[in-house]
């Protein structure tokens, strides 16, 4: 897969990039909070997208952490949290809301050209995401 657009910087450049995709039998499995899959557009079939897995289902994710009003979501069953790296420029679950897994088609492992790279998880630094709702008042299900 070639990277294409914004959504993704500084993790993956605008245009150029070419992602190493596996796609071997259980790799659904495998994905973590922190991976950057890549999946089918909800909003257009035709297009195919990378973004970074926020939320996996029954956890408790921040809608947008960007803005004053935090509101927060619970993924159902099936269903997964996407976002880009570039939070200002991203088309993403905050737009679409939860993906569903059968829309993704495969977890991005690294980037061979233009410069061999393995693209991190950074889990441990992403906003937006509890394991405790911080309160029941805010959560849509």
């Amino acid at each position: 897969m070639v990277s294409r657009g914004p959504s993704m910087l500084p993790t993956i450049n605008i245009v150029g990039d070419f992602l190493l995709v596996e796609r071997l039998p259980g790799w659904r499995k495998r994905i973590k909070i922190g991976e950057i899959v890549t999946f089918v557009s909800p909003l257009n079939p035709q297009k195919r997208a990378s973004k970074r897995v926020l939320g996996m289902p029954g956890d408790v994710v921040c809608v947008d952490p960007t803005m004053d009003k935090l509101a927060f979501v619970v993924v159902p069953r099936g269903h997964v949290w996407l976002q880009g790296d570039n939070y200002s420029n991203s088309t993403d679950s905050r737009t679409y809301g939860p993906v569903p897994m059968g829309l993704l088609r495969g977890r991005v492992l690294g980037c061979f050209l233009p410069s061999m790279r393995l693209l991190p998880s950074v889990a441990e630094i992403i906003p937006g995401h509890f394991e405790d709702p911080p309160s029941t008042n805010n959560i849509s299900k």
